[in-house]
């Protein structure tokens, strides 16, 4: 009977586990290609956590998380930017990629040249990366 009863907690906590990763997801965007954590205090000491799925589930067990990203084949930027409440506040324009710099209603902001900046998107011909508050390390 005891064993029943230790089967049947394990099964509620793994139904409960699911359902909180499956409703109630908790990152910043929907799962992409891969995502991506950031854990640390800043860019300098970054962890970077990367799954192919999962996501909600890995955030559960990690500390310290100051970003979040994705990636996407492709992306409608004007649909997502409407989606996350978000206003470009300036782009830059490399040879490999356009970076949008945005404001939006996310959890994690930085400054860039004096403006809070808590969404980045970055186009590639590859696909579409979107953090926030940006992209740490390579993009």
């Amino acid at each position: 009977m005891k064993f029943f009863k230790v089967i049947a907690v394990c099964v509620c906590a793994a139904v409960s586990l699911f359902a909180l990763a499956s409703f109630n997801s908790g990152t910043c965007f929907e799962e992409g290609e891969n995502y991506t954590f950031f854990c640390g205090d800043t860019s300098r000491d970054c962890r970077i956590v990367t799954v192919e799925s999962g996501a909600a589930l890995k955030k559960l067990a990690l500390k310290d998380i100051n970003g979040e990203s994705t990636t996407y084949a492709s992306l409608n930027i004007s649909d997502f930017l409407n989606e996350v409440s978000g206003e470009i506040i300036f782009t830059e324009e490399l040879s490999d990629s356009v970076n949008y710099y945005c404001t939006a209603d996310l959890p994690y902001s930085t400054k860039l040249y004096g403006q809070e900046i808590n969404l980045h998107i970055c186009v590639k011909e590859q696909g579409v990366t979107v953090a926030s508050p940006i992209i740490f390390g390579g993009y």
